[in-house]
């Protein structure tokens, strides 16, 4: 299977939920379900916690396997999110997660050769000094958060470290879009999947 056409379903996200509860538990690594797709693609782990509290989101670009990274990124980012405390058990109940597989890499012509809703973005760009920044939001970060493109890039060279104006990057800032197979899925429809 090609990782462009691969769809996120809602059983890698009831795996997640196994995947942290075992951890909270102080049990072995889960084994990895026989129905998942045998693919490397790129992912991002998300918890959200009371519906839309942002409690963890830690993902990756390389293209490694889907199996091996769907439980190391739900545990990283429930976990050893640095702008968070680590989940706990008494808070699993409020959590969603959700699992972005991302697709359709390619380079824009210039920081503004994207959609909001469609694409995420990673730019790279360096400052006057010649220092490195870089930084992703997903694709649906932007459209989340009412957005329009200038304010996304705004936040996301703030994220990525960066003080200045964007008027004074914008020319140098190289940028990838990319597109994503989301779904979440609530504590609630977890329990529900796993008591059939």
């Amino acid at each position: 299977m090609d990782s462009s056409t691969l769809a996120a379903t809602k059983e890698m996200c009831a795996y997640c939920f196994d995947a942290i509860l075992h951890y909270l538990d102080k049990q072995e690594p889960l084994p990895v379900p026989d129905d998942f797709p045998k693919v490397d693609a790129p992912l991002f782990v998300t918890w959200h916690i009371n519906k839309d509290e942002l409690r963890g989101c830690i993902g990756t670009f390389a293209k490694e396997s889907l199996s091996k990274n769907l439980q190391k990124f739900a545990l990283t980012s429930a976990f050893k999110d640095s702008r968070f405390s680590p989940i706990t058990k008494k808070e699993v109940k409020d959590l969603n997660c959700a699992v972005s597989l991302l697709t359709n890499f390619e380079m824009a012509r210039d920081a503004l050769d994207w959609t909001v809703g469609v694409h995420g973005i990673n730019i790279s760009f360096q400052d006057s000094r010649q220092r490195s920044y870089h930084g992703t939001f997903l694709p649906e970060v932007a459209k989340e958060q009412g957005w329009d493109k200038e304010t996304t890039l705004k936040y996301l060279i703030k994220k990525a470290g960066f003080n200045g104006s964007l008027q004074d990057i914008i020319d140098q800032i190289e940028l990838e879009r990319y597109q994503s197979s989301k779904v979440s899925l609530d504590y609630s429809e977890y329990l529900q999947m796993r008591q059939k």
